[in-house]
């Protein structure tokens, strides 16, 4: 063997000498290493009802194991592995009558075990047993609503003795059941009450208390009539697409005291003749009808007074004019009572009012649509729950009195007819058992200072001015400095969004500016001709949101007025207002 050779042999067989070596001693350290076992926590906590946490295991063993001494109440995802770290869920499925303290052992290698403590509270129930409402009201004629029970026990029983109650399901087991409560009709005018209990073995029993009250007012749907489309078969949007630009009878037909209570002559169909011969195709006719009770105590309304309002609607209808008739301030027994206490009475006549106000002018066709309310003082979303209940009272009274009525297109009002508040607080509309038939309605008259104010208050002063080319450069005090086009661009852009694009037309049931001619010369003139340019900019950025724009006018001519028209000989009476309002809509 040549000499290199053996030098390399010698070099390998030294170098396999020390790897055995070193897999030798590797081999050794590995037996001689502790095995490690962490548990995180170790005092596991389930609630009472029952339910599920959990614990980690870290370990560098090859396998653990946990030691489950009552595997019948507490369920553990997995009771052994090789992971070197795993989380344990830990369950136990109900309730217990006796406290819950068991220890599991978790062992892993040659670590020390750890134990882990699962408690739970002892429950004086077995079974949980509840309702989603424990105090039932029936008030008026609803007499009937559900209740959702839910129970973990194996049977529940409701028992009722009481012959006046029903019940769709007096007895269930486990799970969510949904039942029907029914109540008769009172006979005697006399309030009642009952408690009845709903029981379950091993369970809390329930106390559901029924609480009913009669009518405040007779029903004045003596008379329904099958549902008939002939006639209103248009639906909401296809209605405001025929709608073009509308006019109220302002301080008029709700005028407290009587219709020409407030300055303005009766209602004529030559009036209604003149609006139509200047461009509008809609009237708005804000009314009273609590002032018109033939008897306070039933909430009868006079029969006159229905038709004489339905005299002046005809009008409308015979010159195919759409007409918007209203429940208006009258009083304000709605308007300043959106509130929980005044809820039950204002609902009681909001029904009584629109049951005899929908049974007498059902028959006309869909020229005729109804609005609840006029400008519900709303702040708050608890008060905007009440104004839903006004609203789906309304909604409500007028369906159920069938024919044409079932079909008619309805207008509900937004909190204070405020924008910026109906963005803010009205997320849905009534419930209606026909579908697409709903309007909305807001009002706009902001910069208030520009279109109301009549005189200056601490927190600002009148304006005079509006709109961009129309500030005085001399009296400069009295520019808007707020409110301007970009503000009535937002505002109408959000109920185009909110309402418009959904489906829901929005009617724009009032705005003017009043006009002041206190003023003279050429401040005057800048006066007159920035009032012209904001109702110019409200027809025309209405109609470019889809939005109906109906013009305020409250028949006063002297200071401070809104009137178009000179009602007492049927002429126009402002003309460059007038010509504002068509130029708007028309572009």
């Amino acid at each position: 063997m040549k000499k290199s050779n053996i030098i390399t042999l010698s070099r390998t067989l030294k170098f396999y000498i020390l790897i055995t070596a070193a897999l030798f001693i590797f081999s050794c350290e590995k037996e001689n290493a502790e095995d490690i076992l962490s548990v995180t926590p170790t005092v596991i906590e389930i609630p009472r009802s029952g339910g599920k946490a959990y614990f980690t295991i870290e370990t560098n063993a090859s396998s653990w194991q946990i030691q489950n001494p009552k595997p019948d109440v507490i369920d553990l995802t997995l009771t052994e592995g090789t992971s070197k770290n795993e989380i344990i869920i830990v369950e136990v499925a109900g309730r217990t009558l006796e406290a819950l303290n068991e220890t599991l052992i978790v062992t892993a290698g040659s670590a020390v075990p750890v134990e882990v403590l699962v408690t739970q509270k002892e429950s004086e129930y077995l079974y949980e047993l509840q309702v989603d409402e424990d105090e039932l009201e029936f008030v008026q004629d609803d007499r009937s609503t559900k209740i959702l029970l839910t129970s973990t026990a194996p049977e529940w029983t409701i028992n009722n003795t009481f012959d006046w109650i029903h019940f769709s399901k007096s007895t269930g087991g486990p799970g969510d059941t949904e039942i029907t409560i029914e109540v008769d009709e009172i006979t005697d005018g006399k309030d009642r009450s009952a408690t009845v209990e709903i029981t379950a073995e091993a369970s809390e029993t329930i106390l559901l208390t029924i609480n009913q009250i009669p009518n405040m007012y007779p029903s004045y749907n003596t008379s329904p009539l099958p549902a008939d489309m002939t006639g209103v078969e248009s639906s909401a949007v296809e209605l405001a697409s025929k709608i073009k630009i509308g006019w109220n009878i302002g301080n008029t037909l709700e005028a407290i005291g009587g219709e020409t209570a407030w300055g303005n002559p009766m209602v004529t169909e030559e009036l209604i003749q003149l609006v139509k011969a200047n461009g509008f195709n809609a009237i708005r006719i804000p009314c009273s009808w609590d002032k018109y009770l033939a008897n306070t105590q039933t909430a009868e309304i006079k029969a006159s007074w229905l038709d004489r309002v339905k005299e002046v609607v005809q009008y409308c209808a015979d010159n195919e004019m759409y007409a918007i008739l209203n429940i208006h301030w009258d009083g304000g027994w709605l308007e300043n009572n959106c509130t929980p206490d005044k809820q039950m009475e204002v609902n009681a006549k909001q029904k009584a009012f629109w049951e005899q106000i929908a049974t007498h002018l059902r028959d006309f066709d869909e020229h005729l649509i109804f609005a609840g309310a006029n400008e519900p003082n709303v702040e708050s979303q608890e008060q905007m729950d009440v104004l839903m209940s006004y609203h789906q009272t309304f909604v409500d009274a007028v369906r159920s009195t069938g024919g044409k009525n079932a079909y008619r297109v309805l207008v509900v009002q937004g909190p204070s007819t405020d924008i910026e508040k109906t963005q803010n607080l009205m997320s849905a509309m009534p419930d209606d058992e026909v579908a697409d038939r709903m309007m909305a309605e807001v009002h706009y008259y902001t910069p208030y200072q520009f279109c109301l104010m009549t005189e200056d208050a601490n927190w600002g002063k009148m304006f005079y001015y509006w709109g961009n080319g129309y500030h005085s450069s001399t009296d400069t005090e009295r520019n808007a400095n707020w409110g301007e086009e970009e503000d009535m661009d937002n505002l109408f852009a959000s109920m185009k969004t909110q309402f418009v694009d959904k489906g829901i037309p929005v009617i724009l049931g009032e705005f003017a500016v009043i006009k002041r001619t206190f003023l003279t010369g050429d401040d005057l003139q800048l006066h007159l001709d920035s009032r012209a340019y904001f109702l110019k900019c409200v027809a025309q950025k209405a109609k470019a949101n889809g939005i109906l724009p109906f013009y305020w006018d409250a028949g006063n001519m002297g200071e401070n007025a809104s009137a178009l028209f000179n009602r007492e000989n049927n002429t126009v009476f402002d003309q460059q207002a007038l010509d504002a309002l068509m130029e708007g809509i028309n572009n």
